[in-house]
């Protein structure tokens, strides 16, 4: 008897202690039942953000600053050989006369071609020219192509009747529109920035509203409830959101923009419209020097590069890594 009171004594006890640990979870488990519902709702806010933010972390990997041997190796060294490779295969056409050598030079004979210029002093000449041209009409491109991206992303019937115009002016060739800017302009600046505007500006519109496709709609109600509407949501919510694919926009519409610079330049030729490096390689057509063709056609693609690697790459970088989106491949 004495053990089965004691046996039942310590399940009573067991029993009381297990009742007590669960109220004790339970007080401390949910935060509602002891103090006010706006405090348990707001540590419970807290703690899903700090989980967010402590799976956003193990997800995304922030890259930090690599040796400078690191940086050359991967990044200086690779394009170095492949343009060495072009230069050898280059050299090795020209040894064995794939074609005749007033048709392909070799690269010592390009060089020589730029040097000449050069030395003749009007070399930067020709450079400044058509960059000065192609920064002038991608500005003009971008105060335009922003607000109509805008428009036809934000209203629908804008967007029924003008977005597959503006998909169709961007897959259509830049030098269709130089006759006819020369028709309606002459022989002109004029002729060169519509051309440009024409060829920059739906690329850009067309990149902004990609952007502002892709962005959750949870963002844009979030802008509405803290009263972020119309200006103020555009500035603070819209562009910010879809700067990613407006980032994009820009880059195809820098390159649109120096394309159609070319072919302007090429075809709309005259000594009132100054110097540029399509003047340079109509030069080079007329005196059927191939060597200067082929320096100016290697201008014209290392200012691309360039102007890619030293304004674009680095804004796309910076924005990519401020949204967690630039990861360690």
């Amino acid at each position: 008897m004495a053990s089965t009171e004691s046996d039942t004594g310590e399940s009573a006890a067991s029993g009381t202690g297990t009742i007590a640990e669960q109220r004790a979870e339970a007080s401390v488990g949910t935060p509602d039942t002891v103090g006010p519902k706006t405090t348990g709702t707001h540590h419970s806010a807290e703690d899903v953000a700090g989980l967010e933010a402590g799976l956003d972390a193990l997800e995304t990997s922030v890259i930090s600053r690599q040796p400078l041997l690191s940086t050359i190796t991967s990044k200086i060294i690779p394009p170095v050989i492949a343009i060495a490779i072009v230069l050898v295969v280059w050299q090795l056409a020209y040894h064995f006369e794939v074609k005749a050598h007033y048709q392909l030079p070799s690269p010592a004979d390009v060089a020589r071609a730029l040097q000449e210029k050069w030395l003749d002093g009007t070399l930067l000449s020709y450079v400044w020219g058509s960059v000065s041209r192609g920064a002038l009409g991608f500005g003009a491109s971008l105060v335009i192509g922003t607000p109509l991206g805008l428009l036809v992303a934000r209203v629908r019937p804008v967007r029924a009747a003008i977005g597959p115009l503006l998909s169709g002016l961007q897959s259509l060739p830049s030098v269709a529109w130089v006759p006819a800017a020369i028709i309606w302009f002459g022989i002109t600046d004029a002729t060169i920035f519509a051309v440009v505007l024409l060829g920059a500006v739906p690329s850009i519109a067309n990149g902004l509203v990609a952007g502002v496709d892709q962005i959750p709609p949870l963002f844009l109600r979030a802008g509405r409830t803290i009263g972020a509407v119309g200006l103020a949501g555009v500035r603070h919510v819209l562009l910010p959101a879809a700067l990613p694919g407006y980032l994009a926009g820009l880059k195809q519409g820098w390159a649109f923009s120096w394309r159609s610079l070319m072919a302007a330049e090429l075809i709309a030729t005259s000594p009132d419209l100054g110097a540029g490096l399509g003047q340079l390689l109509d030069q080079g057509r007329v005196s059927s020097d191939m060597s200067l063709v082929l320096a100016a056609i290697l201008l014209i693609l290392v200012v691309g590069i360039g102007i890619e690697l030293l304004i674009f790459a680095p804004i796309e970088r910076r924005v990519l890594r401020s949204r967690g989106l630039l990861v360690k491949s």
